[in-house]
């Protein structure tokens, strides 16, 4: 890529920050805009962009210039100055899918990791293993990979290294999936999100064919159909006779997991650090993945002793006065199941603040949200939604939050709307007891994590 010149526009996304850097790292130069940024927010992810010597533009076109190829994401629309620019100029535009599917399959070896929730840990699993053991892994993850977290790195959602040994999340959402060839392709769970359950199918099973080794969790219904259509897979889980990566005996802690793993030829302990069945699961399949490089069962086990986590990722931000506020990405039913799994496993009454991540999602999956909250929460829990995220345009605003509370009372649960953040915050500090946890979820806002800080901080200064 040296001598190339790549503007991204929406740098500061959890897909394009990343990118930007390996990008940036393999010799490009990088620019590019953020209408976060234009509006005065999240000032230290662009001081570390500023800080890899990526320059910053407003989003208004004036970046641009000739030689340039322009870079956007998904959330990008087609009349924003900096793409009417390009135009303008004649410039190449690549989305955000486009340009990495060229960067995994230029690589010698690779792993795309798939499926509906648990992209992110998976693949950041997948990176310190191989990083650990000295293999050298390119990563790109939508989500901060506490293991590489420094004070040169504090937004370490991207691991640099040799350009021939890629490892990635894949998205489904916009159809992109099917531009990668990868030589592992892991599929971790297939549920309702952005598309029609058909359509995923589809989707699924061509990413899983186009893979010269396909890895699937056959504890997944969904995932174990479209692997018996696939024929020859890597399965693994914790329940299938027929998985080549087989768990057992997993034992649940409050802040931990244990369990073996065996295939035909060994047999391993793991010890992890993170809490929840679905993270036991997570890694599992990151231990069949690395294993399909050729890593021993031994190795990628002794490796997941130090793995450290992601962030936003059943994040405990920090304790006051004994109530514990955790910080979580979960945003669809599938995830939401196994956050309230994990929290309601715990001592103590939990609070809830869920920000729905847009009009649409809730016209899609809404009354599955609602059914999902009612039976993930035990009878004293309470949960609280905002307004849904919106970022402008078209979408259609007829169901919102309020909707969403009026249903999961109606199935059984106890909810309630406050649209302003404010009083929200002052609404879980009234609620809030000694025991109990607050929980933020939400997804496609940084600021949440800003709000999850600000009521530890609230918390240990109310006495």
């Amino acid at each position: 890529m040296t001598g190339s010149s790549y503007f991204f526009c929406g740098i500061g996304g959890s897909g394009m920050l990343p990118l930007a850097c390996i990008v940036k790292a393999a010799g490009a130069a990088v620019a590019g805009s953020d209408r976060a940024l234009d509006a005065g927010r999240l000032g230290s992810k662009f001081g570390y962009l500023e800080a890899q010597g990526i320059g910053l533009h407003p989003q208004d076109g004036s970046g641009l210039k000739p030689g340039m190829v322009l870079v956007t994401s998904a959330a990008v629309e087609e009349t924003i100055p900096d793409v009417a620019r390009a135009r303008a100029l004649d410039l190449p535009h690549l989305t955000r899918p486009q340009l990495l599917s060229e960067l995994l399959n230029a690589a010698e070896r690779s792993v795309a990791v798939g499926g509906t929730s648990g992209k992110s840990t998976v693949t950041g699993m997948i990176g310190w293993i191989l990083h650990s053991l000295g293999h050298k892994p390119t990563v790109m993850n939508g989500a901060v990979m506490k293991n590489f977290v420094s004070a040169d790195a504090p937004f370490a959602s991207a691991l640099i290294g040799e350009p021939e040994l890629f490892v990635s999340e894949v998205d489904e959402s916009d159809g992109s999936i099917a531009l990668y060839r990868p030589t592992v392709a892991l599929l971790n769970n297939v549920s309702l999100d952005h598309k029609e359950m058909d359509e995923l199918r589809s989707l699924f099973g061509g990413f899983l064919g186009s893979a010269q080794t396909a890895v699937v969790n056959l504890d997944d219904a969904e995932s174990r159909q479209i692997a018996r259509e696939i024929g020859d897979v890597v399965g693994y889980g914790f329940q299938s006779d027929d998985a080549r990566i087989v768990g057992g005996d997993l034992v649940l802690q409050s802040g931990a997991s244990q369990f073996s793993v065996r295939s035909s030829d060994e047999h391993a302990h793991v010890e992890l650090p993170l809490p929840g069945r679905h993270n036991a699961l997570n890694a599992l399949g990151a231990i069949a993945a690395v294993h399909a490089l050729g890593v021993s069962l031994i190795d990628a086990a002794a490796a997941l002793t130090e793995f450290a986590g992601l962030k936003r990722r059943l994040e405990t931000v920090g304790e006051a006065h004994g109530v514990s506020v955790v910080d979580d990405f979960a945003h669809n039913p599938d995830k939401i199941a196994a956050t309230l799994a994990t929290l309601t496993a715990r001592r103590g009454g939990l609070l809830i603040f869920f920000q729905p991540h847009g009009y649409g999602p809730l016209a899609k999956m809404g009354d599955e949200l609602a059914a999902t909250f009612a039976k993930g929460m035990r009878a004293g829990d309470r949960l609280i939604l905002s307004d849904p995220v919106y970022q402008g345009g078209t979408v259609d605003r007829s169901r919102g939050s309020e909707w969403l509370a009026a249903a999961v009372e109606s199935a059984g649960g106890r909810a309630e709307h406050i649209p302003e953040r404010t009083a929200i915050g002052q609404r879980l500090l009234d609620l809030a007891r000694e025991g109990d946890t607050i929980a933020i979820l939400g997804a496609r806002d940084d600021t949440l994590s800003d709000f999850a800080a600000e009521l530890v901080r609230n918390l240990a200064a109310r006495g």
